[in-house]
């Protein structure tokens, strides 16, 4: 029997093999048992927390530990047995090559998490994880690079070279892409400042529009006629930008004039009958109202309100129920609104020819 465990295969004996393989089942059932009670401690301490990152965590375990625990089972016990120097340079590649590969996945799973938490909870939250589909790539690019050249390093090699490279290669191609680099930094100051978000109606210049889109390069519009506008993120950054949807309340001012003929006593009136129409608006704010100036043709009232709401259609609504409460008490009170009108004075001693033209206030 000793005999037989003594023979040659593949440059070890048949124990070593034996060993090799023993060493791999009981390491694999080591971890299966390992995950089950981690695993399930883990499960029944989430269950009693509302908070989601202990679930996550077990995902971590399942999806990148575990994987990475067996290929470093199959890995040292592999190496003790004596394999040629080709198959041990290939086996300590795949060794490295796939636990590189787990970690990076792991990092990027928790880098992905981390921002997908910080814009939890938070309004629109839905259209933001649709924009942070920029981010998490330029952020992954970042990780996976970072992780090939750790790779290259830890196979042996001189990676100063080509981080000298990639340094040369980089300004040439900041260089070439000045604009496109330009937006893509405009992108995180988009993302972290907020300036503006998914579905905010914003007027840049004289564009306006509802924000559909946020990408790495151009956000997309939605213009009041229809039609898509694309901008690129450097020209957004940069220009005065209105953000209507951030605004609380809307202030309103408006001028009302009446004839030169109207009375003392209606005139002494008029604030009053605008003031009690503004304020039985439940959603108005009454701010002042005032005899403003002698107009050309007619006597001016200033009058300022707020509407306490940043829809337009709600705006456009109280300030068309307003106007028409304004009607109907003028006309009920007898109070006449002015219009531009002239007077025409005739010269009879001049054969009837006009001496004068000047506007009639009535």
């Amino acid at each position: 029997m000793d005999s037989y465990l003594e023979q040659f295969f593949l440059g070890n004996t048949l124990k070593s093999w034996i060993v090799a393989a023993s060493i791999i089942i009981l390491a694999f059932v080591a971890i299966r048992i390992f995950v089950y009670i981690l695993v399930r401690k883990m499960s029944g301490w989430a269950q009693r927390t509302a908070a989601t990152w202990d679930d996550f965590l077990i995902v971590i375990v399942k999806k990148s530990v575990v994987p990475a625990l067996y290929v470093a089972a199959v890995y040292f016990a592999l190496s003790m047995l004596t394999l040629p120097v080709k198959a041990e340079k290939f086996l300590h590649v795949v060794f490295v090559a796939a636990v590189t590969f787990f970690v990076l996945r792991m990092i990027s799973a928790i880098f992905k998490r981390l921002i997908f938490s910080y814009i939890k909870g938070q309004e629109g939250q839905e259209d933001k994880e649709k924009q942070t589909g920029g981010l998490i790539v330029v952020l992954n690019a970042v990780i996976w690079i970072l992780g090939i050249i750790f790779f290259i390093d830890n196979l042996g090699y001189n990676v100063t070279t080509l981080i000298a490279g990639l340094g040369i290669g980089g300004i040439a191609i900041a260089l070439a892409a000045q604009t496109i680099l330009g937006d893509l930094f405009s992108y995180f100051v988009i993302f972290f400042d907020r300036p503006f978000e998914i579905g905010d109606f914003i007027i840049v210049d004289d564009k306006m529009g509802v924000v559909e889109y946020i990408g790495i390069k151009t956000t997309r519009l939605r213009t009041l006629n229809g039609e898509q506008l694309v901008c690129s993120n450097t020209d957004l950054t940069n220009a005065r930008l209105h953000n209507y949807k951030r605004m609380q309340k809307r202030r309103v001012v408006f001028t009302l004039g009446v004839t030169y003929q109207t009375s003392h006593a209606k005139l002494s009136q008029i604030p009053e009958i605008v003031k009690g129409i503004i304020t039985s608006r439940s959603n108005v704010q009454f701010d002042r109202g005032h005899f403003s100036k002698y107009g050309a043709f007619s006597l001016d009232f200033e009058f300022v309100y707020y509407i306490l709401d940043a829809e337009y259609n709600t705006f456009m609504d109280e300030q068309q129920a307003i106007y028409l409460a304004i009607f109907a008490a003028f006309e009920q009170h007898e109070i006449e609104f002015a219009y531009p009108t002239q007077t025409l004075f005739v010269d009879r001693a001049a054969g009837g020819l006009p001496i004068m033209q000047m506007p009639d206030p009535r």
